[in-house]
């Protein structure tokens, strides 16, 4: 015998039936709901998540694609000219869109010595090593001129780094801030050049050269540096070095470095060779070529 509540005992079995529908019907709606609202969730996930990488892309869109900028003051002929005692010609800074400025050519009795050079560029670095001694003396007594164009052609030797033009960019910040410590700078980069095939020295690294050259300004040079400020002038000095014509000279572009101009007509000697690098400067300069000359080259115009 069995105990039980008025219940489904009761009902008939059409009444069952129906109530049976019912409880399908009202389980199928819950259900219903559930999933509204779980389609709501997703899709409100799916919004935010969208949102996020949209923000991320334009982030990186704006951050990468910079709007043109000037170039570095006292370069407006895309390298710095360097003469008595080491100082710097100042010139303007070259604007968006215009082209480089040719430098002032020097009196006849001083010689003009132009040089490309990478940073990275191992060959660069003997040559440095190689003539800076006389180089200096002649810059010191006003007997020539040096004019440093920095180039980036072997950012595929460090690893990924772009260590060629993250150091001609430090070079750039120098001459922008702190132009008459250049041709120290540009020593002490050859003399802390690391290996081909290497990341290629730190940022860090790059400002703490400057701080031993004694650069003025170190605070905006050492934002110039970590900034890469003058990236986009890097790429395009690149460019038009190596599509050329290059100004003043008889070369037609610059196909590797170093590349040396001497009075316009370029240096074939060895970077080794200090004595042709001596005999070709003699034979460019002629009778006029003395070692004590007072160079005065006159800043070149503003675009």
């Amino acid at each position: 015998m069995s105990y039980g509540g008025a219940g489904d005992d009761r009902l008939s079995k059409n009444q069952r039936r129906e109530a049976a529908r019912e409880k399908a019907r009202t389980l199928r709606e819950e259900q219903r709901k559930k999933d509204r609202r779980s389609r709501f969730v997703l899709q409100g996930s799916l919004i935010v998540v969208s949102l996020a990488i949209i923000a991320v892309i334009v982030v990186v869109i704006t951050s990468s694609v910079r709007p043109p900028s000037a170039g570095p003051k006292n370069m407006i002929s895309d390298g710095i000219k360097i003469g008595q005692n080491l100082a710097a010609v100042p010139t303007a800074a070259l604007q968006p869109g215009d082209a480089p400025v040719p430098s002032a050519r020097n009196k006849s009795d001083v010689i003009d010595i132009q040089i490309f050079v990478d940073y990275q560029c191992p060959v660069c670095q003997v040559f440095e090593q190689t003539n800076t001694a006389q180089i200096k003396s002649y810059l010191k007594t006003g007997a020539a001129t040096l004019e440093i164009h920095p180039i980036a052609i072997l950012d595929n030797r460090s690893l990924g780094q772009r260590y060629s033009s993250r150091a001609a960019n430090a070079a750039a910040c120098v001459a922008n801030f702190s132009p008459n410590s250049y041709f120290d700078f540009n020593s002490l980069l050859f003399e802390e050049q690391p290996k081909e095939n290497t990341e290629g020295l730190t940022d860090q690294k790059l400002v703490s050269i400057a701080k031993q050259a004694k650069v003025d300004s170190l605070a905006s040079i050492t934002s110039c540096i970590t900034d890469q400020s003058f990236k986009a002038w890097v790429t395009a000095a690149t460019s038009r070095a190596t599509t050329g014509p290059i100004a003043n000279s008889d070369v037609k572009k610059v196909s590797a470095t170093p590349t040396v101009i001497i009075n316009g007509a370029k240096f074939n000697g060895a970077a080794t060779d200090a004595s042709a690098f001596s005999a070709a400067i003699q034979k460019a300069a002629g009778d006029t070529f003395r070692e004590d000359a007072t160079a005065t080259p006159s800043p070149s115009p503003a675009p």
